[in-house]
């Protein structure tokens, strides 16, 4: 009776105190909650206020532009000495000179113009002010910027003075382009419908999209949708590629409606809209802005509270139950003592009968009497060997990978594995299981039916079943090995080694196979011969640098010992194991390579399946082949050095050509080219022309000798191949380039 009210008392002040614990905490919840609603919805109209102003005023620059391309455009025309330009179908270079320096001062002035086109149709030229790129005189299929022609082909697809953003070619490389928003100003049609002049604008996004610019600190992407319903990257001005649901998304929520904004998923994350009504060019400007970047405070906030009403019922947990334990002392000790023998008598009675097993299944204690029998009993081994019984072998996948992962948790482990294959057998089977050394856990089956004695299906669903189970429990892979029924106790021993044997062969049927021990007892008749042929072309291979064919003849080694005892399989793998060793070892010492093999390939009692073995080899043939590669790539660096040697020392010499540098190193002319732009990404010829042009723009800057003299002393045949050569590298005549350098001098 005074346990009992002791026990009452215990378990009053416990729920009273765990009672207010709760109440404390449920009460933090449900203030966090509604804070962090409160808060959130705060931080996405601050959000949407903050990406609509900067979008507005987007919307503004680009409205703003328009009226200064406008107004630059006009300039242009009403100038006199740029109107020859426009319709003089062949200027005098003095007209062009001039009239490219004030395009060049309209530039320089307005440091967000990108890029000023004057274009005259008769001549079929661009005249080109940038400050990027190409500048200077171009036909038309000179011009990097290929798109314009488009544009100038369908200029009645754009409104005048309208922006088109665009992406466009600034030089050769196709790598290099620029995004900007191009304004077009075309004089009056001709009868046949064609432009007679224009000139085009090209306004730098980056400096209208500054303001939009000035949010990438911030995670997000911003988009821009024109009046023809289509969806530019406000980075690059390209068409944004986005799947059809976003589409969607933008169609019938965003397109033609007020400002606003709202929540949704884009591109696979949650995420805050927000959008622009439409300007007077009908453009839309569109902030995607992460969801949790917006409610990171109030996330913050809230995680904060909620890891304070954890460790507040925390604390109150641990003080209840210190309490309930100091009230407990009494009952707890008795309880404990009687748990202890419990658990030491069961510990001890399981341990003798896994001895006692272990021996019976070993062989060092083999059943021939019914004393021996009746021994067994007495050690709590119950199962009856005078019935008919089999054995399953059940073996861990990846045992090695698993003991360096688990340790001293790899035992309990292996228990569990005897419970699942106990809980799915004992409703059909008599069930006994046995903890072996290493990777293997076997199961003796009492079978006490007849119709179950050859029912193969049977017991590989069983078996099936217990690797699923272990798969989705213990997340481990088995191979399970089941041997024939037999009655006789007698033949325990050699059953198991039947079945252990037949186990080896998961090498061919890889992890998470079931093999029947009986089929592969018929393998022990067939007689085996070593393919030497086989061995002969995969040294082969291996010393000629054929990997792919060494790993086939590799593999048609292993096949063929497939269907063979395992002792014909060690055989011929050892075989094959020192072949392998002996054609690497052979194949570093013959290239002074570093590593030995040992250290890729392994030993073979360490492969688990031919998988394994077939990826050990592949490192090994990969291993070598990178550092054949590395020898073969520092030599060729040398050669590259040694041209670009040759080129430093001969630029001057009119005759030195790719054919010449050929002969000069003993190679083809051809080899020497790829060579060379395989490793600097540049040609011979171009590495030539930059040497020679370096050197002459120093000559025309630093001495007075004619351009003829300073055409002939870099290497040019002549002077007109020379200023032909300088105009298409600078945009300028060589000339031009001197007199520019000392003006500004």
């Amino acid at each position: 009776m005074k346990n009992f009210n002791v026990r009452t008392k215990s378990r009053l002040y416990s729920r009273l105190l765990t009672s207010l614990t709760l109440s404390i905490v449920l009460t933090l919840l449900v203030s966090t909650l509604l804070y962090y609603i409160y808060y959130s919805r705060t931080a996405q109209e601050e959000a949407f206020q903050s990406n609509h102003a900067n979008l507005t005023l987007t919307s503004k620059e680009v409205m703003n532009m328009t009226s200064i391309a406008q107004s630059l455009s006009f300039q242009i025309y009403r100038n006199s000495i740029l109107t020859k330009l426009l319709f003089y179908a062949e200027p005098n270079v003095y007209d062009v000179t001039a009239a490219m320096s004030e395009m060049n001062n309209y530039l320089s002035s307005m440091p967000y113009i990108e890029s000023v086109y004057v274009y005259n149709p008769k001549s079929g030229k661009f005249y080109i002010a940038s400050s990027r790129g190409q500048s200077g005189t171009y036909r038309e299929n000179e011009l990097a910027d290929q798109d314009i022609l488009h544009i100038l082909d369908h200029y009645g697809d754009y409104k005048p003075f309208t922006p088109i953003p665009r992406s466009y070619a600034i030089d050769e490389d196709p790598g290099s382009s620029i995004s900007a928003y191009t304004y077009l100003c075309y004089d009056a049609i001709g009868w046949n419908r064609t432009i007679n002049s224009a000139v085009i604008v090209n306004v730098s996004s980056a400096w209208i999209n500054q303001e939009m610019a000035q949010q990438t600190s911030s995670p997000g992407q911003s988009y821009i949708l024109d009046d023809a319903g289509r969806v530019l990257s406000a980075s690059d001005l390209k068409e944004a590629e986005l799947p059809a649901s976003e589409q969607q998304l933008i169609s019938s929520r965003i397109k033609d409606r007020s400002s606003d904004y709202f929540t949704a998923d884009f591109l696979g994350s949650r995420s805050l809209i927000s959008f622009t009504a439409p300007d007077e060019l009908k453009w839309q400007y569109i902030r995607i802005t992460p969801y949790e970047s917006v409610t990171k405070n109030a996330a913050a906030i809230r995680n904060a509270m909620m890891w304070l009403a954890g460790a507040i019922l925390l604390v109150g947990l641990i003080v209840s139950w210190l309490l309930s334990r100091i009230l407990y002392t009494p009952i707890g000790q008795i309880v404990s003592q009687m748990n202890n023998l419990e658990t030491q008598q069961r510990n001890g009675m399981f341990t003798i009968r896994q001895n006692a097993l272990r021996k019976l299944v070993l062989g060092s204690w083999p059943l021939h009497s019914r004393d021996q029998l009746e021994q067994l009993e007495q050690h709590g081994v119950q199962f009856d060997f005078q019935h008919d019984y089999r054995l399953v072998l059940l073996r861990i996948d990846e045992y090695e990978m698993l003991r360096t992962r688990k340790g001293r948790d790899l035992l309990p482990y292996k228990f569990a594995i005897m419970n699942i294959a106990t809980e799915v057998c004992s409703a059909t089977y008599r069930v006994e299981c046995v903890d072996l050394d290493g990777d293997s856990v076997l199961v003796i089956l009492g079978v006490d039916h007849a119709e179950e004695q050859n029912n193969a299906e049977l017991i590989e669903t069983l078996l099936r079943q217990i690797m699923e189970a272990c798969r989705e429990y213990l997340k481990l892979g088995l191979s399970l090995t089941y041997s024939p029924v037999v009655r006789q106790p007698e033949l325990l021993h050699s059953l198991f080694r039947q079945v252990q044997q037949a186990s080896l062969h998961r090498l061919y049927y890889g992890h998470g196979s079931i093999i029947d021990a009986a089929e592969i007892t018929k393998f022990e008749s067939k007689g085996y011969a070593y393919p030497v042929d086989l061995e002969k072309r995969l040294v082969d291979a291996m010393m000629s640098g054929h990997a792919e064919e060494a790993k086939l003849h590799f593999a048609a080694v292993v096949e063929s010992a497939r269907d063979h005892a395992f002792p014909v399989i060690q055989l011929a793998l050892s075989r094959l194991n020192m072949t392998v060793r002996s054609a690497a070892d052979t194949l570093r010492r013959r290239n002074s390579l570093s590593a030995e093999t040992r250290e890729i390939f392994p030993a073979l009692d360490s492969i688990e399946t031919f998988a394994e073995l077939e990826a050990a080899f592949s490192r090994l043939l990969d291993n070598i082949q990178e550092q054949l590669d590395e020898k073969r790539n520092a030599k060729q660096e040398q050669w590259v050095r040694r041209i670009d040697d040759y080129i430093a020392s001969s630029y001057t010499d009119p005759d030195l050509c790719l054919n010449r540098i050929a002969d000069e190193l003993g190679m083809s002319p051809v080899y020497v080219s790829r060579l060379y732009k395989q490793h600097t990404m540049h040609t011979i010829m171009d590495v030539i022309l930059e040497a020679r042009m370096r050197k002459a723009c120093e000559l025309l800057l630093n001495t007075n000798e004619s351009v003829a003299t300073i055409a002939e002393s870099t290497g040019f045949t002549s002077s007109s191949y020379f200023h032909r050569m300088f105009k298409r590298t600078f945009g300028i005549t060589p000339a031009e380039y001197r007199r520019a350098e000392v003006n500004e001098a």
